[in-house]
């Protein structure tokens, strides 16, 4: 969903979604008019990244909590003041506002994306409720009549939006199937719509609309994590028998429908591709790391791992120059990526993922596997008669404070 995926230029490019750099910055669809980038150069102490926050603020510092929660990593208390701090009193999250401490102005686009990777980030992290439960209502008080959702409210559904939000149902333990719209349509039923049949062109896939089809590797990441129930961040299953596509009028089937389609995609270079941006000097394709990720992940949540491996490999050796140009979100989406996998973020070819996305941003706190350390080196010092042991562990808690965010154990994962 991001998923679903998502800069600046992201959301500018409603018409390119999931293009190379943009994919990892911004949400999947830009149906409605988006904000105007924000004027001011100074960008808050609680925010990750540092390019101008105005399309995509509130969901690139979601995906940064919720990677960094895969990997037991608790995040700097003010990066979570600094996320429910943009949410409006209505319970829904803009992508961005730079005056947090004024009411959400009426004119201010609110999106449905940023809402819903909020609300994993949120309710992943614990202990904001209040906040959840608030973004949780919004989001079912704007529903379409088709049971899905769009990017912005009232606009029409498509698959990367009402797949983000059946993530952030689920990550609160709401049943999506009964999540239902006034005419009783289910969030499943309006994904169903995008889903199509096993003969033809992109046989399998999702398309992001059925009057506009988008860049459909991209909506059909996201519609294979919305149709098994998932969010964005997700644990694989256990293997299963390799990705086919097949007839099938439920949620699940067409899931497996699409990561045949994915395979498929994937199959001749390892990895996909996007168009060039018009006027390119190179009118070639270019890889899209960003959709290619989530690839990874979709496979994964479905239980393809051998079906994936190839691809993971590929992102390990030629992601970095594409991640460090990106900033936190596609860091975000490799080690979302690397989780559902079963990989290990902190070794990804050869680079640490989890220490380049802490750079983005405010240090986070100890993560358990310090704690753990440092109370095993408690518990011996404390014994030392002498009484240095005391003085030198509260020593060394000062300096591991300063240097917190550098260790960390590892685990794992839409424009």
């Amino acid at each position: 969903m991001t998923p679903v995926r998502r800069t600046t230029a992201a959301v500018a490019a409603s018409a390119v979604l999931g293009m190379a750099v943009v994919a990892a910055a911004a949400p999947a669809a830009f149906a409605a008019p988006t904000p105007k980038p924000s004027p001011s150069t100074v960008l808050p102490s609680g925010l990750y990244g540092t390019t101008d926050p105005a399309y995509d603020g509130v969901w690139r510092q979601s995906l940064a909590l919720l990677a960094q929660d895969t990997v037991d990593v608790k995040p700097a208390t003010k990066a979570v003041d600094w996320l429910t701090g943009q949410q409006c009193d209505t319970g829904a999250f803009p992508s961005y506002r730079a005056d947090a401490t004024k009411p959400c102005d009426a004119k201010l686009p609110l999106d449905s994306n940023a809402t819903a990777a909020a609300v994993q980030a949120l309710a992943a992290l614990g202990g904001q409720d209040a906040t959840v439960k608030k973004s949780v209502a919004w989001l079912k008080s704007v529903q379409n009549a088709d049971g899905g959702w769009g990017y912005n409210p009232g606009g029409a559904s498509d698959a990367n939006s009402t797949s983000v939000v059946i993530g952030a149902l689920a990550s609160v333990g709401e049943k999506p199937a009964a999540v239902k719209a006034k005419s009783g349509k289910s969030p499943y039923d309006a994904l169903l719509t995008f889903a199509k049949p096993c003969t033809g062109k992109d046989a399998g896939a999702f398309v992001f609309q059925v009057k506009q089809p988008g860049i459909v590797a991209d909506s059909t990441a996201a519609g294979v994590l919305g149709a098994l129930g998932k969010g964005l961040a997700v644990e694989g299953p256990k293997p299963v028998a390799p990705a086919a596509c097949a007839a099938g009028a439920t949620p699940e089937q067409a899931a497996q429908n699409g990561a045949a389609y994915l395979v498929s995609a994937l199959k001749k270079t390892g990895h996909l591709d996007s168009a060039p941006m018009p006027g390119a000097e190179n009118p070639a394709p270019q890889p899209d790391f960003g959709n290619t990720a989530d690839a990874v992940t979709a496979l994964s949540a479905a239980g393809h791992f051998d079906q994936a491996a190839d691809t993971m490999t590929w992102l390990e050796k030629n992601s970095a120059a594409w991640a460090k140009a990106s900033g936190p979100a596609a860091y975000a989406q490799l080690i979302l990526a690397a989780h559902a996998f079963g990989a290990d973020p902190q070794k990804f070819g050869g680079a640490d993922l989890v220490q380049q996305l802490n750079a983005t941003g405010p240090a986070p706190q100890a993560s358990g596997a310090e704690k753990s350390e440092a109370s095993d080196a408690s518990e011996k010092d404390g014994k030392d008669d002498s009484g240095i042991g005391v003085w030198w562990i509260a020593g060394a808690f000062f300096v591991a404070s300063v240097g917190v965010g550098i260790l960390f154990s590892g685990r794992r994962k839409k424009q």
